[in-house]
């Protein structure tokens, strides 16, 4: 499921940030194309937190957890973020200053108030830069997580979800004026605190966190995963009538909890995960990190090379989508083979336990 998440997010920034069509064809589905990609970063943040809560490893201590992350987020994130400037400065001479490629070698962009540093140069990446934040915190969060008894799962559930909806309800009154996006009208700061303050956005992290225990401690699932499935369908379908501030993450806490939580469940039962299962969709999903993180280069900077841009017929627009689709795929193929995947084996464990976890049991 994580390579249709990052796929939203692909047709999103494709279909929105790049003129493909000289027709009216983009802005008649914006509204119903921005959902996809809200939706698929609100699934990223519950799945991560609900991973880490399911994979852990009793012998972790904080530093060996610090450590597997590290080498699976920064290999593939420092080598875009220097293409990426490469690409700007060099390429298109646009004005590059140290201390904004200070923040984001440091991965703390999302901290960064100012939308312009923000999104400096791979924009996408402040999610990144989020989920580093989250896994800073996951030590300290996983213990509290731990203390809620297993009675007590679903109440806390709802009382995060809560929070979702809370938070962005309450988000303008305690927020300064600031001035609007440009082409969405939306006042600065507020997008910000609702959409990429990574405090914010760790909510759903924590979500994920204590879905995994409810599946974990065989607590009861009142729906199956085509219901689940329904209901994200359903949420969907409205969500043009829902105002903007929840429409960014809130209303899609719900449904997509729901998917990952009666899917792992399903999984755990050894139920078969039908197509979302088979290899050709496991692989894709191994090379759904590298996917997301190279598919803004190609859909907005590689897709200027192709000239016409005022956009072309929609049949051919389409085409151009494709093509755009499988050059990500193979960037995406490349990175994972040859940066991601062998640095994640040779250094994300330390020599010493790579050789205790080999020795003969006596």
């Amino acid at each position: 499921m994580r390579f249709i998440a990052g796929l939203l997010v692909f047709l999103t920034h494709a279909l929105i940030g790049s003129a493909l069509f000289a027709s009216n064809f983009q802005m008649e589905y914006m509204g119903l194309i921005i959902q996809g990609g809200w939706a698929a970063l609100v699934y990223f943040f519950v799945l991560s937190g609900f991973v880490m809560t399911w994979a852990r490893r009793p012998s972790d201590t904080a530093g060996t957890f610090w450590r597997r992350r590290a080498f699976r987020v920064f290999p593939n994130y420092l080598v875009t973020l220097v293409a990426y400037i490469a690409v700007l400065g060099l390429v298109l001479h646009i004005p590059i200053q140290g201390r904004t490629v200070l923040v984001h070698l440091l991965a703390l962009q999302s901290f960064v108030p100012d939308l312009e540093n923000r999104i400096a140069f791979n924009p996408p990446a402040w999610s990144l830069s989020a989920e580093l934040f989250f896994y800073l915190c996951f030590p300290v969060l996983i213990r509290l997580v731990d203390r809620i008894r297993p009675e007590r799962l679903w109440a806390w559930a709802g009382g995060v979800v809560a929070a979702c909806f809370v938070t962005p309800l309450l988000a303008p009154a305690l927020l300064p004026p600031s001035k609007p996006i440009e082409g969405l009208g939306w006042p600065e700061l507020e997008m910000w605190v609702i959409q990429q303050f990574p405090p914010i956005r760790m909510l759903e992290f924590v979500l994920g966190m204590i879905l995994a225990k409810i599946v974990m401690s065989g607590r009861r699932i009142p729906l199956n995963f085509g219901a689940a499935v329904g209901i994200f369908v359903a949420v969907y379908a409205v969500s043009p009538l829902i105002p903007e501030r929840l429409n960014m993450a809130a209303i899609h806490v719900v449904p997509i909890g729901l998917i990952i939580l009666t899917a792992a469940s399903r999984d755990s039962r050894g139920r078969s995960p039908g197509w979302l299962g088979s290899r050709l969709m496991v692989k894709l999903g191994d090379l759904s990190f590298a996917f997301y993180i190279w598919h803004y280069m190609i859909v907005v900077h590689a897709r200027q090379w192709l000239g016409t841009p005022e956009g072309w017929s929609t049949p051919v627009g389409f085409a151009v989508l494709g093509l755009l689709f499988a050059a990500t795929l193979a960037a995406a193929w490349l990175q994972f083979t040859l940066i991601e995947n062998p640095m994640y084996r040779r250094f994300a464990t330390s020599r010493r336990r790579r050789t205790l976890e080999a020795a003969p049991v006596r």
